[in-house]
């Protein structure tokens, strides 16, 4: 039972670390990179479709990203997508293909998107904490139950304590790299 608790807890903490990486990969450096376009999604036949399923998007240099449409009746959707998003780009059509240019970055915009990166951070530490605390509970309601003892509880809830340490370190990590890698000029 406790070993059930602790592997969901686990399993649970790494999915906000992914769900905190897939966020910190979407703020854009000033440099190109296909991951920046992960988070948009357009209408294709009447459902909502990730740009990935309907384009090829390639690094045409360091600071150009070009985006191949599989089928270019959808080019101006693609570019209103991208021009919708909180990214901040400004896609050029170029035949078939959409060329976006991405910009060096201010200071001000620098700063600005740290900001958001640490609040995306701050909103990771919560939820791996809400995770601790109803692991917490559920292992005193075993307890209660008379399931365990106080012993294992007491030894539950350290490994638990570790755990959520753990992970806590892990979004820190990330968070100080993506600052690092920002404050680059």
């Amino acid at each position: 039972m406790i070993n059930q608790i602790n592997t969901k807890s686990h399993t649970q903490m790494e999915t906000c670390i992914q769900i905190f990486q897939s966020n910190v990969n979407n703020i854009r450096t000033g440099r190109a990179s296909p991951t920046l376009l992960n988070s948009i999604y357009i209408e294709y036949f009447g459902s909502k479709t990730s740009l990935l399923q309907v384009s090829n998007i390639v690094v045409e240099d360091t600071h150009t990203l070009k985006i191949n449409v599989f089928d270019s009746s959808i080019t101006s959707l693609v570019r209103k997508a991208i021009l919708n998003s909180n990214l901040d780009l400004n896609p050029i059509v170029h035949g078939k293909d959409i060329l976006i240019p991405i910009p060096a970055l201010t200071e001000e915009r620098r700063i600005k998107l740290i900001k958001i990166i640490r609040s995306y951070s701050e909103h990771s530490r919560i939820c791996i904490r809400n995770i601790r605390r109803d692991s917490n509970d559920k292992i005193k309601k075993l307890l209660k139950d008379k399931i365990i003892s106080e012993d294992e509880e007491r030894t539950s809830q350290i490994k638990i304590q570790k755990m959520t340490d753990k992970y806590i370190k892990k979004i820190e990590s990330i968070l100080l790299k993506k600052e690092r890698e920002l404050m680059k000029f």
